[in-house]
């Protein structure tokens, strides 16, 4: 309609049905025809079926949601770091653990911000390790609570990656272990 007033229309989801009945979801672009004289005389609309694309993409929020729920509810302490150390993941487990909701951790320096000093180089060159593409198991260190208080944690720190394979940050999977010493 807004194409036969003269006003093209980019990027127009509609869902169609088959003959057989079978929903096809398409985008249309569609753009005004006008004779020698400049008088709209129709509308020009090509459009693409992206009934399988929508799908694969609520596919992939699917499987995102799933996992994102499966981190956060997990019964170990999770944490993600970006390439510059920054918190950007934190599970309930981590926040049940140290005190420190996700709200207060993320976007901190998890070394400087919630490592003792005579532990922030290792830990640091573990997750350098880590970024660096060699991931370390079984290290442990102590965590500090909002309290002050040690938590002794046993980490596994993997990389991380993004859709090409580059490294973006470090995913920590971790156990407390403090009951075992």
């Amino acid at each position: 309609q807004n194409a036969l007033l003269g006003v093209q229309t980019d990027n127009y989801q509609l869902p169609l049905f088959t003959k057989d009945r079978k929903r096809v979801e398409l985008l249309l672009n569609a753009a005004t025809r006008c004779d020698a004289s400049g008088e709209i005389v129709g509308v020009v609309g090509v459009g693409q079926d992206i009934t399988e694309i929508n799908q694969s993409q609520a596919e992939m929020t699917r499987v995102a949601n799933d996992l994102t729920l499966l981190i956060d509810t997990a019964n170990a302490p999770i944490f993600g770091i970006d390439a510059n150390g920054l918190v950007n993941e934190w599970n309930r487990k981590a926040a049940e653990i140290t005190g420190f909701s996700k709200e207060e951790v993320m976007g901190q320096s998890l070394v400087r911000k919630f490592i003792t000093a005579e532990f922030q180089d290792s830990v640091q060159e573990v997750l350098q390790k880590a970024l660096a593409g060699e991931e370390t198991a079984n290290f442990e260190f102590p965590l500090y609570t909002h309290k002050g208080e040690p938590v002794d944690i046993l980490l596994n720190a993997a990389t991380r990656r993004d859709a090409s394979g580059s490294i973006v940050g470090v995913v920590g999977v971790g156990q407390d272990i403090t009951d075992r010493k």
